[in-house]
């Protein structure tokens, strides 16, 4: 018999057997309607859409998710409900003022949304009125300081690339002033401010929607956090169309998700490889973060990346980084939906939604959250200060 204090001493062999234990796992045997979209319909108050976020952000309500059971907290009992040596991942993306509002020179309203850049000043965009932005089409905002003009239309997306040109003023500076932070549409009587959009670590603009998970946490919740020695790490994913545009297709495996910038740093490597081998759990804080780490490991480990990720992740998907999943309540039909149902599969989810319903949580952007946690999966890779079982 291997004695107790073997690992805690042996940090390369404690790796070693972390490796081993931490196989890419699955989500219960998916069933044929697992790849219907139909079968991620769910009927939902309009009155349980949440309008505006609760103040103080962790105050929302959070459903909590073990593999046998359910329970029902506050989103600021987090550090209780994970242990000493989990590691969370936190998209560190910050949306931008893309929303533009103009004029077409011939006259009429004209919207914009910027998705993302080809080049500084030439970006795909989403269109308002779209038979009207045809290629050639100009628009003009703030009086003529920033115009666009339309050079091609996008198939995949229904948009439209735009080439912008300025007074002279950068055009970071332009949109600052002439932007507004998009909101999703279901948030037409919001009186949110710009910044209750934004994660409180959000430091890299390129966003187009929030990765709201993030949204419950406050710096004095992170650092309640760090004290119980629950680590955090950060990675980059600009949220844009490929994370909210709906799933269209009848059959799941049909749809393809529109790619987004990814960045998962070495840094990021090192700290998900060093909770592993000690044991502790990767908990994704988000989809976003939950598909940027899946996407830097489709060889098998988890490796650095940088680049454009389209990973769609739904039943049958088998994860090799994320142990457990922060999260809120999504959309019907959704890829986010689906992706869930990756991780604890679609009746169980579809299940607790109902709950959720009966027990006016609220749901989607400004909603409360879930937090998924994972079977034990400890043994002899968990290191221990006392070199004790676990």
């Amino acid at each position: 018999m291997v004695p107790r204090f073997f690992y805690a001493h042996n940090e390369t062999l404690a790796l070693l057997a972390s490796t081993l234990l931490k196989l890419c796992h699955s989500a219960p045997m998916p069933d044929p309607l697992d790849f219907l979209t139909a079968s991620y319909e769910y009927d939902l108050p309009e009155r349980q859409i949440a309008q505006d976020p609760v103040v103080p952000r962790d105050q929302s309500r959070l459903l909590v998710v073990y593999p046998d059971r359910h329970i029902h907290r506050r989103f600021d009992a987090l550090p209780e409900l994970l242990r000493p040596g989990d590691l969370l991942v936190l998209n560190d993306t910050r949306v931008i003022p893309a929303r533009l509002i103009g004029h077409r020179p011939g006259g009429g309203r004209a919207e914009l949304l910027l998705i993302e850049p080809e080049a500084p000043l030439h970006w795909l965009c989403l269109v308002k009125p779209a038979r009207k932005l045809i290629v050639g089409a100009r628009v003009v905002f703030g009086e003529g300081l920033l115009t666009g003009t339309v050079s091609a239309v996008d198939p995949a997306t229904g948009g439209r690339w735009v080439r912008f040109e300025t007074d002279g003023t950068g055009f970071e500076t332009l949109l600052e002033k002439l932007g507004r932070v998009p909101l999703p549409p279901y948030l037409e009587q919001s009186t949110a401010s710009p910044e209750q959009y934004q994660t409180v670590w959000a430091t890299r603009p390129g966003a187009v929607a929030a990765p709201t998970a993030g949204l419950h946490f406050t710096p004095r919740l992170l650092e309640e956090l760090a004290r119980r020695d629950i680590a955090q790490t950060r990675i980059t994913l600009h949220v844009g169309i490929g994370t909210f545009r709906p799933v269209q297709a009848v059959h799941i495996e049909a749809h393809r998700l529109h790619s987004e910038w990814t960045e998962v740093s070495e840094q990021t490597v090192q700290a998900v490889e060093r909770t592993h081998a000690r044991g502790g759990r990767v908990i994704a804080v988000g989809t976003t973060s939950a598909r940027a780490l899946e996407s830097a490991a489709r060889g098998g480990s988890l490796q650095s990346f940088s680049g454009r990720a389209d990973l769609f992740i739904y039943p049958g998907y088998r994860w090799c980084v994320v142990d457990g999943l922060i999260t809120n309540f999504h959309l019907p039909r959704s890829s986010l939906l689906m992706l869930v149902s990756g991780l604890i599969g679609r009746h169980r989810l579809l299940e607790l939604y109902r709950e959720a319903i009966e027990l006016d949580y609220r749901f989607y952007s400004f909603g409360d959250a879930m937090l998924i946690l994972p079977p034990d999966r400890s043994g002899v890779a968990q290191v221990r200060a006392d070199g004790g079982d676990g």
